[in-house]
């Protein structure tokens, strides 16, 4: 019967075949162990026909289902809100509602389009109004045929005046269970957002389970026969749903090595030349115009003026950097040579038709709790920089720290208004008066908390071991690299440049190498380098043009020392030659003498103000903010929300959009905390653009490539990760290497139970279009770079993948977490510096040796430009109480309906319970005294988890601020 029926159903096998190339996989092992044979899918009309035969259409009958819907409840609402949710609370009993519909994975044959169940409302909402929960649960009911299908998506209409969140849907009652649909999103008012949002379900693809059923049933009737036997196939052992749409079947066997089948295979399943044709149902789920309609509302038609309620990710170039109106736009709008993307509102000026005006404000910014943290920081961050800006307007006196103990008050009373003999006068302003109660009421809201540099070790920051350790475990632990020729070389044109010899010699070393000859040290890799040579040096005539601001072009050396822990032994300061005979360069050297100690801080601090700029600039606004929007914009407009990439990256994307919104608002525009608080000043952009063009590649930002970069380790195969470190206490590189290797693990496992072969990456759509945006639109200027990685097979999508999750994550974390413990108190971390290094025939030089802290102290930040970067770097430092870390993601139950990723994800996150145990291991053992001895600060900035604030710990999922 078997036989007759396949022969007898020839033609309709060949209608419209999609052939697919089979290619070998890696790791498979749920189906793989006992694959040696083809893999086969067929078509759904194909198998619907085949069905027919052994079932008859029967009359549908109707019954209810049930939705539970959760709603998570403001905590603080201002009276407005209140007023407007009694009104809602009103409105909501005569029909002004939340109205909930059904959307099938089956089509009706009447419209062509997915099925849709009558609206139902929302129930009790009037009664629940006033409830005090964090979250209330409502209900719906619907009344659906027996013939409706699976639901694969959920409009939700809301009629109220108020958005609210909406964090999960649970429909019960089908046959299947329950389906899942987790929302996590702001629902506007239809007075806002017209269209109705629309939710998908967990299960990428409901229908696809069913489609496979089917398949399975009808390929056995094909291979059943006397001669091979009764075939046993099941969906959970050969059974594949892959990430671009399709159903396919691992056979343990090929067919086609039996004469007798080989006919009957190669007439039914189009095989030719022995290699297996695959008949590939293209996304079987019957919301895939529901899904495209979605998909095309938020590419948006790019036309008109955006609105604060649009749902609309679109790409656009940022130039507006200053402020026409206000005089200070720059002159050419395309000096930058990379675009920052973000979900702009376009107006023209009307002073200018070159420059925008911007809306970069989604409505809303944050979750709740994410948006009261944040302005709480922004208010103590307007405390902490008002009275110094008051004080700044009042006196000239008032301006600049006189001695460290002015520094120190910070952290003990705040900084105190004092204005003199008018006292009495000043105090009865209005202003005055509310900042002299808030300083007499003890609050501490004009207090800095005390940063953890000076928690253990007051006097840490003076030490030349501190300022080592911090190159490998402190803030900015990713621009140290292995000296590999001395002297050192720079890549800058001399016809531009002028000449670039390094003004280091075998002198200023050798007394501090243990007894090495300086070849010595390089061939047993004891000599390291942090080189701001080339990135500064093109900008420091502008640089120091500027009025109070003063910038070298350093390098420092480091030696590694018998007992593993790093010593600076000199440090280089360029400035561009003025002329044949001007001395441009200058060596310092370890201090032998007084007047030598405040030479050797003085070039400490400027290295460290290269350090903070470089830092700010290049590895935390461009390597993880700026690279990363292209992927996540392109994310949200190609990837369909029930795509499994998109599902897999949906807890790494959170609030980057929005905080990289706000950094081009208040950080790094013009005027912005960036120019007014580091030494670049109005140049700062335009350092990270050149980095962007001549450094950045995003084959060379994974851990071990960058490692391998900066001569930091080589590939071994024999280690645990594939690498040995040459510096074996390189504390940011140990732990990153633990992270690494959990996210590839994960994964790995994830894209290889999606996509088996190589077919499934090229041919999914979504995927490849994902890709190519993220590259030719969000990357326009370097699209044409030879080194972006392809994306054609399971491999080079599980790289990409993890790359991007460790750039937002781990790498993120590293570079961000610690700005305040490290950069809080202003002399260990200078971002910004007024003074250069006096030379003997100075004029100033008499003023130095005369009173070398007051010189050092006038070189540093004044009152108000420390205490302003002081306040930001607080709240760029804070942690809110929703922080999701790494190893953690909303509902972990139900974001996926595929319950073996579901118990693959658990696994993970049980590995990262481990690591950070690891970690605290680490951070005990007094042989690894970059981060363990007597006043050193324990290395936590990649610790997996941490509670809110400021912490100094903590990797969350995401670029979260």
């Amino acid at each position: 019967m078997s036989r007759g029926l396949g022969m007898a159903k020839k033609s309709e096998f060949l209608a419209s075949p999609v052939l697919v190339p089979l290619q070998g996989r890696r790791g498979q092992e749920r189906v793989r162990r006992a694959v040696k044979g083809p893999v086969a899918a067929i078509r759904e009309d194909i198998l619907i026909k085949a069905n027919s035969y052994t079932s008859l259409p029967e009359k549908a009958v109707r019954f209810k289902v049930r939705a539970l819907v959760t709603v998570r409840n403001k905590h603080r609402e201002d009276l407005k809100e209140t007023i407007v949710k009694q009104l809602d609370a009103l409105t909501d009993v005569i029909g002004r509602n939340v109205v909930l519909q059904l959307i099938s994975t089956e089509v009706d044959p009447k419209s062509k389009e997915p099925k849709r169940s009558r609206e139902a409302a929302l129930r009790d909402w009037s009664k629940k109004s006033n409830m005090k929960a964090e979250r209330v649960h409502y209900t719906a009911e619907f009344t659906v045929d027996s013939d409706f299908g699976v639901p694969g998506a959920i409009t939700v209409s809301n009629k109220h005046q108020r958005e609210f969140f909406l964090e999960t849907i649970t429909i019960d009652g089908f046959a299947c269970g329950p389906v899942h649909f987790p929302c996590n999103s702001w629902v506007q008012s239809r007075k806002d957002h017209p269209s109705e949002r629309i939710f998908f379900s967990n299960k990428w693809n409901p229908h696809c389970e069913e489609i496979g059923k089917k398949l399975l049933a009808t390929i056995r009737l094909y291979l059943d026969s006397p001669v091979i036997g009764r075939v046993s196939l099941s969906v959970s052992r050969n059974l594949i749903m892959d990430g671009a749409g399709a159903v396919s079947v691992f056979l343990p066997f090929s067919p086609v090595e039996n004469e007798d089948t080989k006919e009957l295979w190669q007439t039914n399943f189009l095989q030719h030349d022995d290699q297996p044709a695959v008949f590939t149902e293209r996304d079987p789920c019957r919301t895939q115009s529901v899904k495209r309609k979605e998909l095309r509302n938020l590419r948006g038609d790019g036309e008109g003026v955006r609105k604060m309620s649009d749902r609309i990710y679109d790409f656009d170039v940022y130039n507006d950097l200053g402020n026409p109106d206000k005089g200070n736009q720059p002159d050419d709008l395309n000096m930058y040579p990379y675009d920052l993307y973000d979900e702009p509102c376009l107006i023209p000026r009307v002073p200018d038709t070159k420059a925008e005006s911007r809306v970069e404000k989604p409505t809303p910014l944050f979750e709740e709790s994410k948006q009261l943290t944040f302005s709480n920081g922004r208010l103590r961050a307007v405390l902490h920089t008002l009275i110094p800006a008051i004080k700044a307007s009042i006196s000239a006196d008032n301006q600049d720290f006189s001695s460290f103990s002015d520094i120190d008050v910070l952290y003990k009373e705040g900084l105190l208004l004092k204005v003199g003999l008018q006292d009495e006068i000043w105090k009865n302003l209005p202003l005055l008066k509310a900042v002299s109660k808030m300083q007499e009421s003890g609050e501490g809201q004009l207090k800095y908390d005390t940063p953890k540099i000076l928690s253990r070790d007051k006097l840490a920051w003076l030490r030349d071991d501190e300022f080592a350790r911090e190159a490998v475990s402190g803030i900015n632990p990713v621009s140290i690299e292995r000296l590999r020729v001395f002297p050192p070389k720079s890549n800058l044109d001399p016809e531009i440049y002028g000449p670039l010899e390094s003004a280091l010699k075998e002198e200023h070393i050798l007394g501090h190498l243990n007894g090495l000859s300086v070849s010595q040290a390089l061939e047993e890799n004891k000599l390291f380098m942090i080189d701001y040579h080339d990135i500064y040096l093109p900008f420091l005539d502008r640089i120091n043009a500027l009025d109070g601001r003063k910038a070298y072009a350093t390098r420092t050396l480091f030696f590694l020392t018998p007992l593993g822990t790093l010593k600076p032994i000199a440090i280089e300061l360029s400035l561009p030659p003025a002329g044949p005979n001007s001395r441009s360069k200058r060596v310092v050297t370890p201090p032998v003498d007084a007047t030598g100690s405040w030479i050797w801080q003085l070039a400490k601090a400027h290295v460290c103000s290269n350090d903070a700029s470089v830092h700010q600039l290049v590895h935390h606004w461009l390597r993880t903010h700026a690279s990363l929007e292209p992927f996540i914009l392109a994310a949200h407009r190609q990837l369909s929300a029930m795509h499994p990439v998109f599902k897999l990256l949906d807890p790494h994307m959170r609030y980057t959009l929005e905080i990289n919104a706000l950094a081009r608002q208040n950080l790094i525009n013009g005027d912005g905390v960036i120019e007014s608080c580091f030494t670049p000043g109005q140049y700062s952009m335009e350092i990270s653009a050149a980095a962007y063009k001549n450094f950045w590649r995003f084959d060379k930002e994974s851990l071990h490539a960058d490692l391998i970069r900066r001569g930091m380790a080589v590939p071994d195969p024999s280690q645990p990760h594939g690498l040995k470190l040459l510096l074996e206490d390189y504390p940011y590189a140990q732990d990153g290497l633990l992270i690494w290797s959990a996210i590839d693990s994960w994964v790995r496992t994830y894209v290889e139970h999606y996509y088996p072969n190589s077919s499934t990456v090229c041919n999914d759509r979504e995927l490849q279009a994902w890709y190519s945006e993220a590259i030719n639109v969000g990357h326009f200027d370097l699209r044409d770079a030879d080194w972006w990685p392809k994306l054609a097979t399971s491999d080079d999508l599980v790289w990409i993948l993890t790359v991007l999750i460790w750039l937002a994550s781990a790498q993120h974390a590293a570079l961000n977490f610690g700005q305040y413990s490290f950069g809080g108190y202003v002399p260990n971390r200078p971002a910004l510096m007024r003074r250069l290094i006096p030379e003997e025939n100075d004029p100033e030089y008499a003023n130095f040796l005369a009173d070398p802290q007051k010189y050092f102290l006038l070189a540093l930040p004044n009152v108000l430009q420390g205490t302003k970067l002081m306040a930001v770097i607080e709240t760029l430092s804070t942690h809110s109480p929703d922080e999701e870390y790494i190893g953690e993601r909303q509902q972990p139950s139900i974001w996926t309906g595929d319950a073996e990723m579901i118990e693959a994800f658990y696994d993970f996150s049980a590995e990262i319970r481990e690591i950070e145990k690891e970690i605290n291991r680490r951070n005990a053992d007094p042989g690894l005294k970059h981060r363990c001895g007597a006043g050193v600060l324990p290395y936590e900035l990649l610790a997996p988890t941490s509670g809110p604030g400021v912490t100094c710990r903590g990797v969350p999922n995401s670029v979260t601020i």
